[in-house]
């Protein structure tokens, strides 16, 4: 795989304050699509992060391929042998605002092309922070028939829908044969000290930042929902709670927020 440069610094200050063009992400010299927090402004917004359609097992609105499985756990850690691999980033909204406490839910194959369906190795997800950041550690997957180099992941800011995709290596030979490829999901890749980082900043279909613990308002315009769900509760796969008279079962460990009501996060979620 061919090396990648890497991208200047920027302070949080001028991060926060940066506007993005709409136009396609511009390349840099190497190739690799430039980081949405390095496009500079021109008064537009960013454009959102492409949805991967691949055709395979659709789950509404959109497409993960076969081998998703829900329930991975929380961890930002995927432990495995191969060769080492980090990516980090931002999530952003459409107006250049970092999105804090974005689930993201990675998985992948293992360095001989395999993804565990009975277990969860190689999947795994976490939150973004205060400043909208993320970091996997994981390896660099493998390959198997018909595809090229990829991790798949699924994004949701609180209240809001599933974004499923998957990141790519620059250089790889299949890149040039895989229907699915789409060069703006490109990852910037270095090698440090024998493992490779990987870089890449999500860009979300919102329009500003949401507000896990809602608007607040003088006095309340409707009456709550009731039932057993409630925030800041530790839930475990598997558990069930009930909300505005339907039953939910959980499909990820987390700890609930306000905003993040069953009805609102399917990532979370399942009705029964």
């Amino acid at each position: 795989m061919e090396e990648e440069g890497t991208t200047p610094a920027i302070s949080r200050k001028t991060l926060l304050k940066a506007a993005f063009i709409a136009a396609p992400v511009p390349l840099l010299a190497t190739g690799a699509p430039a980081l949405a927090r390095t496009v500079w402004a021109e008064g537009g917004p960013l454009e959102p992060t492409p949805f991967c359609e691949d055709g395979d097992d659709p789950t509404i609105p959109q497409t993960e391929g076969p081998y998703f499985k829900p329930n991975s756990p929380r961890r930002s850690t995927l432990p495995g042998s191969g060769t080492p691999l980090v990516v980090s980033g931002f999530v952003f909204g459409l107006a250049c605002q970092p999105l804090a406490n974005v689930l993201l839910d990675f998985w992948q194959c293992d360095t001989n092309g395999n993804y565990d369906n009975r277990g969860f190795n190689f999947r795994g997800h976490q939150f973004t922070d205060a400043q909208g950041r993320y970091q996997l550690t994981t390896i660099v997957p493998g390959l198997y028939p018909g595809r090229t180099r990829h991790i798949h992941v699924k994004a949701q800011a609180p209240n809001r829908p599933v974004l499923t995709t998957q990141l790519y290596f620059p250089g790889e030979p299949r890149n040039n044969t895989d229907t699915i490829f789409d060069p703006r999901l490109l990852m910037t890749i270095r090698t440090v000290n024998g493992r490779r980082e990987g870089t890449f900043d999500f860009v979300l279909n919102v329009a500003g930042q949401p507000t896990p613990t809602g608007s607040p308002t003088p006095t309340p315009t409707t009456t709550p929902p009731g039932g057993s769900w409630a925030p800041g509760t530790a839930y475990t796969a598997g558990a069930t709670v009930t909300y505005g008279g339907a039953t939910y079962r959980c499909l990820q460990p987390h700890t609930s927020q306000a905003g993040w009501e069953p009805p609102n996060v399917p990532a979370l979620w399942q009705r029964v």
